[in-house]
């Protein structure tokens, strides 16, 4: 479509503050890190050139490595587990029985909780000595599975993964909405033709939401997933031997060391890990369009009903 002359000045009046404001918060703020991650710099003396060099010393580093695996464990749990909780609650709720409503509230409650408190409350109930989890495994038996669960190598990683993961209300929001905009009468089909609530669930609703709903939240929590500071920094600050680290972790104490070229090269790393991430997730459920699939879908699931 061609614009008229007449319609190019407010175009650019309209996009002009945005895209200004994209490059200075955005596109030159990159740039710069990029470009430091080629130097050596502590923040005071003059920036040296040393090419490749940050990049090769950061992938020997063992807690970087270490850093770059949880992320990627935490990407992908947060996609493919977190996200699929959220989407069979959201698929019950949106039905509406008895007390939804509470329960939606409840779900959604955490996310207007900091973080930094989620994660001090959990330290609380993780604690070896007077923690809330090690008190109910010994009253109910189970003592011999007590320990320190953020000191311990083997459960310390789990154990701050875990809690994280159940915290689905943000998501299951995101695609109750989606779902309440799905016609009714495809439901109402799908009951005369003898469909069972799964059924209607797999064969209408997850192929009707796959291309917007789900697919935004599973890019979100993925790239939540890559982000990981504030709950480890708290839990356990990387430790114990870098078990927990994460990337942004391993930058923000690059960053307190005033190693300012490694911190921009870990950044950088960062930024390429979260763009092939979301690169193939958008792969993965790349359709021919909402109105294709939809058509998709429903001659699915005309066939699997009758």
């Amino acid at each position: 479509m061609k614009l008229e002359r007449s319609d190019r000045g407010p175009l650019v009046a309209f996009l002009g503050p945005a895209i200004v404001l994209m490059m200075v918060f955005f596109v030159i703020p990159v740039i710069y890190v990029v470009v430091l991650s080629f130097m050596k710099w502590n923040g005071i003396a003059e920036p040296a050139f040393r090419g490749l060099r940050n990049f090769t010393l950061m992938f020997k580093d063992k807690a970087f490595v270490r850093s770059v695996q949880n992320n990627v464990i935490w990407a992908l749990v947060a996609g493919f587990i977190q996200v699929p909780l959220a989407m069979v609650m959201a698929i019950i709720l949106s039905r509406k029985p008895k007390g939804w409503k509470f329960f939606r509230t409840v779900y959604f409650f955490p996310q207007v909780i900091s973080g930094i408190a989620l994660a001090t409350l959990w330290r609380a109930i993780y604690n070896a000595e007077t923690g809330l989890l090690n008190g109910l495994l010994n009253s109910i038996g189970l003592g011999n599975l007590t320990g320190d669960w953020l000191g311990q190598i083997k459960t310390a990683f789990p154990a701050v993964l875990i809690y994280w993961v159940f915290y689905i209300g943000y998501y299951m929001v995101i695609m109750m909405a989606d779902i309440t905009t799905i016609d009714t009468s495809y439901y109402e089909a799908a009951v005369i033709d003898g469909a069972s609530d799964f059924q209607q669930a797999i064969y209408i609703t997850i192929p009707l939401i796959k291309n917007t709903s789900l697919l935004t939240c599973i890019t979100l929590a993925s790239v939540m997933g890559l982000r990981q500071f504030e709950q480890v920094y708290m839990l356990t600050n990387g430790g114990p031997a870098n078990k927990t680290s994460t990337i942004v972790l391993y930058m923000y104490k690059k960053l307190q060391d005033s190693n300012y070229g490694l911190a921009s090269a870990s950044a950088v790393i960062l930024i390429i890990i979260g763009v092939i991430f979301i690169v193939t997730i958008r792969k993965l459920f790349e359709g021919r369009g909402d109105k294709a699939a939809q058509r998709k879908a429903l001659k699915k699931a005309r066939r699997a009903l009758k």
